[in-house]
C-alpha cells in the first residue's frame, strides 16, 4: 500500500523556553500543568523565575534561596522526556535597582548559553509571569507568548507600580496573549489585540477519584467527625481568615479540614480543635483528602486580585463531585448552576448547611459533567493551534 505523506506542523521544528513560577512550589498551579502538556508536544526548558515578592527572613525562604542558587549554578537538568529545568539568578533585595540590574545581566548571560547547550535553534518563548519579560525577544526566538494567569500587581506584598510596569511591557511586546479570566481579557485586549480568552483546564481523571468508593482517605484521618467542610491550597492572606474563624466558632461539631501550607497570618486557626491543618500534601494525594469532604469551600477575600482571578481549584472541586460554596466572583458565573454563592458570613454558613442537607447524587454527577470535558490537554491544544497560526503569519510576513 502506498504511504500517504502527512505534512508535519511547523511547530515540530521548535522548542519552548518557558518562564514559570517555582517548579517545586507546595501547590501545583496552571504554570505547572501547562508546561507538562506543552512538553508532551515540544521540547521545553522550564525556567524557574524569582518570586514577585522579596524573600522574607524565614527558614523557608532562606532554604529556597540556597536551593535556587545551587540550581542556577548547575544549569539545565532533565525532568522527563523532552523537558528540562533551570533557575534564573535569585540575588535577594530585588527592589534595589542594582540587584535587579545584576540579576538581569546574569540572566542574559546564562540563559542563551544554556539554550545552546541543549542544541536548540528555533525557539518560542512562553511567559507565565511578567518579571522575566525583559528577556522577551532577546533569545533569538521567533514568537513570544504571554500566558497571563493573574492580575500580578494586585498580589499581596508586591511593588504594585513596578509589577504593573513589567506586566504592561510584556503585554505590549508579546506576539500572543492568553488571558485566563474575562477581567484580564478586557484589561489586555486594548493594549494588545492578539489577546484571547483561555480559561484553566482540570485534571478530571485525577480529581474524580474523590467520589470513587475505592479511594482511601489518608492514614490517621479516616475517622474525622462529619460533616467535613474542606479546602485545599495555601492558607494565607487571600483567604477570609475571619470568615473561617467565625465558621469554626459557630459550628464546633463540624470539622474544617484545610489542606495546605499555613502562612503566619492564618496561625490563629490552630486555636480551634475542630480545625484540622495537615499541612501541604502532594498534588496527586488531593483526591484522597477531598474524599473526606462533605462540602468544599472557596472562602476568598473579595479584593481586586480575587475578582480578576480564575481559581483552578473551582474546577478541581467540581471534578470531585462534592458540593461547592464560594464567595461571589466572576469565575464562578459559568458554573452558577453547580455552585452555591454567598456574599457574607451568615449567607456562607447557610449555604453550607443547604449543601449538607439538600445535595443529591444527581447534582454530584451534574457538577462532574460540567468540567469533564475541560482537560488540560484540550486547553493546551487550543492554545497551540492559536500559536501555530500566529507563528505562520509572522514568518510569512518576513518573507
Amino acid at each position: 500500500m502506498r504511504k500517504v505523506h502527512v505534512p508535519s506542523s511547523p511547530l515540530d521544528e521548535y522548542s519552548v523556553v518557558y518562564f514559570g513560577n517555582d517548579w517545586r512550589a507546595e501547590n501545583r498551579t496552571s504554570s505547572h500543568h501547562v508546561a507538562r502538556r506543552l512538553a508532551a508536544r515540544l521540547p521545553l526548558l522550564y525556567v524557574d523565575c524569582p518570586g514577585l515578592r522579596a524573600p522574607a527572613p524565614t527558614a523557608r525562604d532562606l532554604s529556597r534561596l540556597v536551593r535556587k542558587f545551587a540550581e542556577m549554578v548547575r544549569g539545565p537538568r532533565l525532568l522527563g522526556p523532552r523537558m528540562y529545568h533551570c533557575t534564573l539568578p535569585q540575588i535577594p533585595f530585588r527592589r534595589l535597582p542594582l540587584a535587579r540590574a545584576v540579576n538581569q545581566r546574569l540572566a542574559r548571560f546564562l540563559l542563551p548559553r544554556w539554550i545552546r547547550r541543549l542544541g536548540w535553534r528555533r525557539l518560542i518563548s512562553w511567559f507565565v509571569v511578567p518579571h522575566p519579560g525583559f528577556l522577551a525577544g532577546q533569545l533569538g526566538e521567533d514568537y513570544v507568548v504571554y500566558y497571563c494567569t493573574d492580575n500580578y500587581s494586585a498580589l499581596p506584598g508586591v511593588d504594585r507600580a513596578l509589577v504593573a510596569d513589567m506586566d504592561e511591557q510584556l503585554t505590549r511586546c508579546a506576539d500572543q496573549i492568553f488571558a485566563v479570566s474575562h477581567y484580564l481579557l478586557e484589561k489586555k485586549r486594548p493594549i494588545n489585540p492578539s489577546t484571547v480568552y483561555a480559561p484553566h483546564g482540570v485534571d478530571f481523571e485525577l480529581f474524580s477519584k474523590a467520589s470513587d468508593p475505592a479511594t482511601q482517605p489518608p492514614a490517621n484521618y479516616e475517622h474525622l467527625p462529619h460533616p467535613v467542610v474542606g479546602y485545599f491550597g495555601v492558607i494565607y492572606e487571600r483567604l477570609d481568615i475571619e470568615l473561617l474563624l467565625r465558621l469554626a466558632r459557630q459550628r464546633p461539631l463540624w470539622t474544617f479540614l484545610l489542606v495546605g501550607r499555613v502562612a503566619p497570618e492564618a496561625a490563629r486557626l490552630r486555636n480551634f480543635p475542630n480545625v484540622v491543618l495537615p499541612g501541604p500534601q502532594p498534588y496527586e494525594s488531593l483526591p484522597r483528602w477531598a474524599s473526606l469532604f462533605d462540602v468544599a469551600i472557596l472562602p476568598y477575600v473579595l479584593d481586586e486580585q480575587v475578582v480578576s482571578a480564575n481559581p483552578l481549584k473551582l474546577r478541581e472541586y467540581l471534578a470531585t463531585g462534592k458540593p461547592v460554596v464560594s464567595v461571589p466572583t466572576p469565575a464562578v458565573e459559568p458554573f452558577a448552576p453547580h455552585v452555591r454563592v454567598a456574599a457574607h458570613a451568615e449567607a456562607f454558613l447557610t449555604a453550607i448547611e443547604e449543601a449538607l442537607n439538600e445535595d443529591t447524587p444527581e447534582q454530584a454527577r451534574a457538577r462532574q459533567a460540567a468540567v469533564a470535558h475541560l482537560s488540560w490537554e484540550a486547553r493546551v491544544a487550543e492554545c497551540l493551534a492559536v500559536v501555530e497560526q500566529g507563528l505562520a503569519r509572522k514568518l510569512a510576513a518576513r518573507r
